[in-house]
């Protein structure tokens, strides 16, 4: 059978840009409605902080307007009895949407988290109005300790003993990213041709980035197995021993095949980091954490040597709001391998950061990183706008007030229901593994023709047809637009399907059409044979 020449000429753009031919197929059909599970856009929105968010918004504007300049011109608001002022209202208008969760959030920050009212309220005030530049740049002070008190419960296990994290804010997790790679590179703690390991599959821009000719990173894969729940094996962790290796950069949960990390693979890479790899960058991406009960992550078993990524944006369908934030623990080694560069090289990063501060030499990593977001020139307007840092805050808020933690069930409910139709529909029993985020699912292509249609079968299909020939025709034939999961370094002719952007009944239909699909090619080999 002849291969496809179109198709081969898109398996070398990132699945991200091969989705957009596959939904211009998709959408050519009057007769089908599409069904794209490509990207992994929620279709659920988080309504209580929201609610919180724009009735504060209006709170503001009261505060604003004790101090007018002219008619419809505000002023700066005033500290001083905000706290009274903020009762007053929140009685006055008692019963609207959003002022329960005012009410029972300022009572967790006073009470709980032992935060002043008036200097709560005038940091939120100011930065939902967001008349100022964000001060300090890297992280407006009481939105850094809120904030670190949700990474602090959702992704280090709520264990305060591990110590405190600087945080950066960033235009979601992709800003994060790429702000990461750039200081690394830049204050020479990986250099070009050095070697980083990846956990894969992966996310693909830690595929792409390292081989652009900014950084020029050779790579590793440190494999998950698919025969093992997506867990990464004993021996493929052993890999990172080598100290030629400088870096382990992996998604936990992982993306696409969506599993974290087990409990004994983490303490075996702890004490790896411990005892023979004191030296090892880590850098993990821990957006989809929230979907797994107990989740931990490697920021919690290696903290000093990991550079932690979270995003707000899968868990409170926020997208939009660009939410991200980096984290650094305040004793890491980041700062002492710059500390020990050579002598050149500090005086070439003494230059680089002497405009924007007094002492570089001694400037953290994490500060390096708000410089570089900005190419250092532009340092004094870095900074992740203060209304969404506020909009993190009531996120935040929002599951640190939920101690019986109902807001996690609903959303975790969601996907993992999704999962369970899709795996019905397709005809197999669905995998069973407390790790399972069910955020995406991976589907191995070969491996279910081989188990519904036998080896001779499975083996014709990986010969006979390019790797996404599958995905291409599951959008051209059945208007289906899945990711093709051989870009993300999952095995060739795999499909990762997100479970989180469409109606739970469209997953009956994708698992349908996957199976209708591999029956239209076992007919087409079947009727070669005869």
């Amino acid at each position: 059978m002849q291969r496809s020449v179109e198709e081969k000429g898109y398996e070398a753009l990132s699945p991200f840009e091969l989705k957009n031919k596959l939904v211009s197929m998709a959408q050519t059909s009057r007769e089908r409605i599409m069904l794209n599970a490509g990207r992994g856009n929620p279709n659920w929105v988080a309504i209580a902080p929201r609610e919180g968010f724009f009735q504060f918004g209006l709170f503001a504007l009261d505060e604003s307007q004790r101090a007018k300049h002219r008619p419809g011109l505000g002023g700066v608001a005033q500290k001083e009895g905000i706290s009274q002022r903020f009762k007053t209202y929140l009685a006055a208008h008692s019963g609207e949407a959003g002022i329960q969760f005012l009410d029972d959030i300022f009572e967790h920050v006073c009470v709980t988290l032992n935060i002043d009212g008036d200097a709560f309220l005038n940091e939120m005030v100011d930065a939902v109005l967001g008349d100022h530049y964000p001060t300090p740049d890297r992280m407006l002070t009481l939105c850094e300790q809120i904030i670190h008190k949700y990474i602090e419960q959702e992704m280090l296990g709520g264990d305060p003993a591990i110590g405190k994290f600087d945080l950066f804010a960033t235009e979601g997790g992709t800003a994060a990213i790429d702000y990461i790679f750039t200081t690394l590179a830049e204050n020479k703690i990986l250099r070009k041709g050095e070697k980083i390991a990846l956990g894969t599959p992966i996310f693909t821009p830690y595929i792409e980035i390292p081989r652009l000719n900014d950084y020029e990173l050779v790579e590793l894969d440190v494999a998950q197995d698919e025969n093992s729940d997506w867990q990464y094996p004993d021996s493929e962790i052993e890999k990172l021993a080598d100290p030629s290796v400088k870096a382990f950069f992996l998604v936990n949960p992982s993306n696409p095949t969506s599993v974290s990390i087990q409990q004994k693979t983490l303490d075996r890479i702890s004490e790896l980091v411990k005892t023979r790899r004191k030296d090892l960058i880590i850098l993990t991406d821990d957006v989809y954490g929230t979907f797994v009960n107990g989740f931990k992550s490697l920021a919690a078993a290696a903290p000093h040597n990991t550079i932690l990524v979270y995003s707000f944006s899968k868990y409170f369908g926020a997208t939009g709001w660009r939410l991200g934030v980096i984290g650094i623990h305040q004793d890491n080694i980041f700062d002492e391998r710059i500390a020990s560069l050579p002598a050149a090289d500090r005086e070439e990063l003494h230059a680089r950061y002497c405009t924007v501060e007094l002492d570089p030499d001694h400037m953290k990593v994490i500060d390096r990183m708000v410089a570089d977001s900005r190419s250092v020139a532009l340092h004094h307007t870095a900074g992740l706008s203060t209304p969404q840092q506020v909009m993190m805050v009531f996120f935040s808020l929002h599951c640190l007030i939920d101690k019986k933690g109902v807001y996690k069930r609903l959303t975790q409910d969601i996907v993992a229901t999704r999962f369970k139709t899709l795996y019905a529909a397709i005809g197999i029993p669905h995998p069973t593994n407390a790790y399972d985020a069910h955020y995406y699912t991976t589907i191995d292509i070969p491996t279910l023709a081989r188990t519904r249609y036998g080896d001779a079968f499975a083996e014709f299909l990986v010969k006979s047809y390019e790797p996404i020939d599958f995905v291409w025709r599951l959008a051209k034939e059945k208007s289906i637009v899945l990711m093709d999961g051989g870009g993300f370094d999952a095995p060739n002719m795999s499909v990762r399907i997100s479970l989180a952007n469409l109606p739970d009944s469209a997953y009956d239909s994708i698992g349908k059409g996957i199976s209708s699909l591999l029956e239209d090619y076992y007919n087409t080999w079947k009727a070669s044979e005869r």
